[in-house]
């Protein structure tokens, strides 16, 4: 058991880095990101076709803005806050995207699916979508 004790916690560090509140959260942001491609890796799997589903994208913004913060109060690395600086954009571009494509789906008044706007027929019954 020491030596396990030993291998985990060297010169007062655990796994040998020094921990703090800014350290865990640049480890929270980096998870939370990094969760997002399990996220997609599974939707995908599910469907059996490449699925980007509103959750990765939820995932991304949280997470590059927690690193940022990260970035900016804690390592106050130039480098590392300009690459992390404008990453949230195109990931609030993408949520505007789907609640617009959401908000225009049309439901079909036969059974019910939920239909893309360009639809006429509904791909479920067949119906005339209006």
């Amino acid at each position: 058991m020491d030596f396990i004790h030993n291998l985990l916690w060297h010169q007062d560090k655990f796994l040998g880095i020094t921990w703090n509140a800014w350290k865990g959260i640049g480890f929270l942001g980096n998870g939370i990101f990094f969760s997002r491609f399990l996220v997609q890796w599974y939707a995908t799997e599910k469907r059996k076709q490449v699925v980007v589903p509103q959750a990765f994208w939820w995932l991304s913004l949280v997470g590059s803005v927690i690193t940022l913060t990260y970035a900016i109060f804690y390592l106050k690395d130039s480098v590392i806050i300009l690459s992390a600086a404008f990453s949230w954009i195109p990931y609030i571009r993408s949520l505007i995207i789907h609640r617009r494509h959401k908000n225009a789906q049309t439901t079909c008044a036969g059974c019910g699916q939920k239909n893309p706007p360009q639809a006429n027929y509904c791909p479920n019954c067949g119906g005339k979508l209006i």
